[in-house]
């Protein structure tokens, strides 16, 4: 990618069986694989220290404390920036998603640097139906948020994030830690101008996974950050307005 510096970014927690597939699925990409643990028990830490035996271009940064998925990728974030990396290509721990699949969304990142690559899931049978209805409210209230039908999936964890915008967006606003960050990231990403990318990916569910989604209390968790984000909208819509007839105006 030119004029680009991508990593390979993956949060984890008390995921030990995985982590390994997903490395050296990555691995072809040559891309340096930036893992952050958040505050997994040992046999997660041990998985991780064979990983990092087995392959000489990750690095493992530790929480100390279990903090949620989004603070892992806030943390993971600002340390990829900081090293310099312009991307970060996010891929979950659980190997729900193929990383045989990255490079179609790396090669979007390619053609628009500017853009939030965002992966469009393509379930199988294995899919749990409350994940696809909640995926569904999911898009509505995303789709009222930005005023736009372009976000396919807010959700997926498989996605390249555009870290400068990312950062400067972070500095500002206090966002959510848990699983409602993803959702935000997008939406907040959008207000800032960032275009949006969706490029399709399979997802699959594994009869031996393991879930941190809690059912009831992150779906309420995401209704309280879709209202937030909700209200925000409305504040930011006279403005929004105003300036749509100014361009309109000065359009030949």
């Amino acid at each position: 990618m030119s004029k680009s510096k991508v990593c390979s970014l993956i949060t984890i927690y008390d995921h030990p069986d995985r982590i390994r597939d997903v490395v050296a699925g990555l691995f072809p990409l040559g891309l340096p694989c930036l893992i952050v643990d958040d505050g997994s028990a040992e046999p997660t830490r041990k998985a991780l220290e064979q990983v990092k035996e087995a392959f000489p271009h990750v690095e493992v940064l530790v929480r100390a404390r279990n903090g949620g998925r989004g603070a892992a990728l806030k943390t993971g974030y600002r340390w990829a920036h900081a090293q310099g990396f312009t991307h970060a290509l996010q891929l979950d721990a659980d190997g729900q998603h193929d990383p045989a699949e990255a490079p179609a969304l790396l090669e979007a990142s390619r053609r628009d640097p500017d853009a939030l690559v965002l992966g469009d899931p393509v379930f199988d049978d294995s899919a749990p139906r409350s994940r696809l209805y909640g995926r569904w409210i999911s898009r509505f209230w995303v789709w009222i948020d930005t005023w736009s039908f372009d976000v396919h999936d807010p959700l997926c964890g498989m996605r390249c994030v555009p870290l400068a915008p990312t950062i400067e967006m972070l500095d500002r606003v206090r966002c959510g830690d848990r699983m409602d960050f993803d959702p935000e990231l997008t939406v907040r990403l959008m207000w800032l101008g960032v275009p949006v990318v969706n490029v399709p990916v399979h997802v699959r569910y594994f009869e031996d996974g393991i879930s941190h989604f809690h059912l009831v209390r992150d779906n309420v968790r995401l209704s309280l950050r879709y209202a937030r984000l909700f209200f925000e909208m409305l504040a930011r819509a006279p403005r929004r307005l105003v300036r749509a007839v100014r361009i309109r105006r000065a359009a030949p």
